[in-house]
């Protein structure tokens, strides 16, 4: 067996300065990766097309990581929800040690053939997620050490079935990511891969994020109709006024949605405020938090206390039954 691994998914990376010295001494195979780092005018060499002999080779031995704005795009595509793909087309994978929930794009029973290559090549090829589109380059987030600021790097991922770098065609970084139409991609998920980067980059020290976190981090990254559905919500509009959110766009744009969902995503698990809340709300929030601390507190002390229950009259239906 082969001891190559398929490098065709953007990396994130939190402390750079390891990959700017170009310290992949301590990789336990040898990797694919070429670690030059390549600016956006650094020319590349390197062409795929049907002509070429290894053409879907890369598709048939997949590991590709599914970000928000690929999964709008597939789901769209399929003509189904956003729930209804998730099941179908991806497996769950958690990103840290923590169990921060990713996706990976599913499989061929058996295989590790992509599930959308055809007989002619990739049947999903306008909409097809941006590790397919970056191929065989790869793309990293990287922000150093004390640096509030995320540079995009790039660099060459050469596999030897990939006959790609052979070919005489020569552009630029710049040239071949706007002749794969991977700028927009990059623009949609930037705020998530920023988000990831930022959790990473907290370590230990912080402590396991909630499940309800992990929770809201699953719906605002991978299901825009739930989110749609949750901001909606009487628990969210008493928070937020929807006209000054500007609601309608929301509801009716899901590009909007999904940029919205980031800056939701930011305001409540990094404190990050840009979405502006009702006046008072804070406060109604807390105080309503409070009340439930203090009723579990409650719960808890009468559930100690011997023979409690038998004091408390239960409600209708408390005991199974149904009322008139």
């Amino acid at each position: 067996m082969s001891d190559e691994r398929p490098v065709n998914k953007p990396l994130e990376y939190e402390g750079g300065d390891d990959i700017l010295e170009g310290k992949f001494s301590d990789l336990p195979f040898e990797s694919p990766v070429r670690p030059a780092q390549l600016g956006l005018d650094d020319v590349i060499q390197f062409d795929c097309h049907p002509g070429i002999s290894c053409f879907n080779e890369c598709c048939r031995n997949i590991d590709i990581q599914l970000l928000p704005y690929d999964i709008i795009r597939l789901k769209n595509r399929l003509d189904t929800t956003s729930h209804d793909f998730v099941a179908r087309h991806t497996i769950p994978f958690q990103m840290d040690f923590h169990g921060m929930p990713g996706l990976k794009l599913l499989t061929k029973p058996g295989t590790k053939e992509c599930v959308f290559l055809g007989e002619e090549g990739c049947t999903v090829y306008e909409d097809r997620p941006t590790a397919c589109r970056y191929y065989a380059l790869g793309s990293m987030g990287m922000r150093a050490k004390d640096s509030a600021t995320v540079e995009d790097i790039y660099f060459v991922v050469r596999e030897s079935h990939c006959k790609g770098h052979e070919e005489p065609k020569s552009l630029t970084v710049r040239e071949y990511r706007r002749e794969q139409g991977v700028e927009k991609y990059d623009e949609m998920n930037r705020e998530w891969r920023d988000i990831i980067i930022k959790k990473r980059s907290s370590g230990p020290t912080v402590g396991a994020p909630s499940g309800r976190s992990f929770q809201l981090f699953d719906m605002c990254s991978y299901d825009m109709d739930k989110f749609r559905e949750f901001i909606q919500t009487p628990g969210f509009t008493e928070i937020f006024d929807p006209n000054a959110i500007g609601m309608d766009k929301l509801l009716e744009d899901e590009e909007a949605r999904l940029a919205f969902a980031m800056r939701f995503l930011k305001q409540v698990l990094f404190g990050e405020t840009s979405i502006p809340m009702r006046e008072g709300a804070r406060e109604k929030r807390l105080e309503k938090r409070r009340e439930r601390i203090n009723e579990r507190r409650r719960e808890d002390a009468d559930s100690e206390r011997p023979g409690s229950a038998a004091y408390d009259m239960p409600e209708e239906g408390d005991d199974g039954s149904k009322g008139d």
